[in-house]
């Protein structure tokens, strides 16, 4: 299987380069991927495309006008489209920071081929006002990537991209922009809305259960995104946020058992644990959101748990509801697993009703 970071390797830059040659056929490919191989084979992906955006700024023609001339042209093609579109954004970015009126509107051309969700931030940081100005017209493009990129690009924790620090202490100039999207038609376009407000829910979390809040009457879009924007919130069990999506917080269910399969297991080996719930009779039925929390070995003992979704259910009185989940103690690139004793929670509606734990040891020699 290829890398990740292949997708912006040499194939794709030659590809580039042969759209921007039908779009500007002066455009001196040679020059673009002369020693590409050697220059990008160590970089990761996004660092690949700062490269390829580096080399555009070097190809394309100075001025800024031209260049967005050519890629206009390089848009007429369909086959312009996908990943070798990810460094023309920045090539945006860069060389039309100073001329925000040529690209932005090059931008959201550019945005159904290849979200122009990173190359949008600069604007925002740089160029606030005019840039908010172009945002607002978008809420109403008939394009739902345009729309999105509204939503998207001015997230203030968006992942891979460098954090929106104005934004996260004020999060206030986006807010008209998401009432006009929160209900937007496009699937596409909600889930970015709900990912924004999870982001503020981070940082602002009265905030952001005050704006669903004031969301929940618009209807089911709404309630969707309602649900999926506060998922931060309600894994660390704040109980406004869990009455909001409408879990039942009265007559909390018993934990009758929980079981893992093993008690030892090495690094990279999973446990698969069981656990049953039942409410008891003459209660009321129950709206249950229903997690996990794993507590990782840290060097000074369990660290902080990571909450993992499990599921929801109608728990009806003196009915046992069993739940079986496997989980995989392996490194990832974002957490490495240490030998030692782990810690496995189950969380109903945010309150934890039992634990067990577990050994993870080293391969054996």
């Amino acid at each position: 299987m290829a890398a990740f970071k292949d997708e912006l390797g040499v194939d794709a830059a030659r590809r580039l380069g042969r759209e921007l040659t039908r779009a500007w056929p002066e455009f001196p490919t040679r020059r673009f991927t002369a020693g590409l191989a050697a220059a990008i084979e160590p970089l990761e992906l996004l660092a690949r495309g700062s490269e390829l955006t580096a080399r555009l700024e070097r190809t394309l023609p100075p001025r800024f006008s031209d260049a967005a001339g050519v890629l206009y042209r390089a848009l007429e093609s369909p086959t312009f489209t996908g990943w070798i579109v990810l460094p023309v954004g920045g090539f945006v970015a860069s060389a039309g920071i100073d001329v925000p009126e040529q690209a932005l509107p090059l931008l959201a051309a550019l945005t159904p081929r290849w979200s122009s969700e990173f190359a949008i931030r600069p604007f925002i940081e740089g160029r606030r006002q005019i840039t908010y100005r172009f945002l607002r017209d978008w809420v109403t493009a008939d394009d739902e990537h345009v729309r999105r990129l509204v939503s998207e690009g001015t997230r203030p924790r968006l992942p891979w991209a460098p954090v929106l620090r104005d934004l996260v202490a004020d999060p206030s100039p986006s807010l008209p922009l998401l009432e006009r999207l929160v209900d937007d038609t496009s699937p596409y376009v909600r889930r970015s809305v709900a990912n924004h407000l999870n982001d503020i829910s981070k940082d602002h979390p009265g905030l952001a259960v005050d704006l669903a809040r004031s969301w929940l009457p618009r209807g089911d879009h709404a309630r969707w995104v309602v649900a999926r924007g506060l998922r931060t919130l309600v894994k660390r069990g704040d109980r406004t946020a869990l009455e909001l999506i409408g879990a039942t917080l009265a007559n909390a269910p018993e934990l009758v058992e929980l079981e893992v399969d093993r008690k030892v297991i090495e690094v990279g080996d999973a446990v698969t644990f069981a656990f049953a719930l039942r409410l008891a009779e003459g209660n009321e039925p129950v709206d249950a959101v229903i997690d996990y929390r794993v507590h990782y070995s840290g060097v000074r003992g369990l660290k902080a748990p990571k909450v993992f979704k499990l599921t929801r259910r109608r728990l009806e009185p003196g009915q046992l509801v069993t739940i079986t989940r496997r989980h995989r103690f392996e490194h990832v690139s974002i957490r490495q697993i240490r030998p030692g004793p782990h810690r496995i929670d189950v969380q109903v509606n945010g309150e934890v009703v039992g634990s067990v734990d577990i050994e993870v040891i080293d391969h054996p020699a």
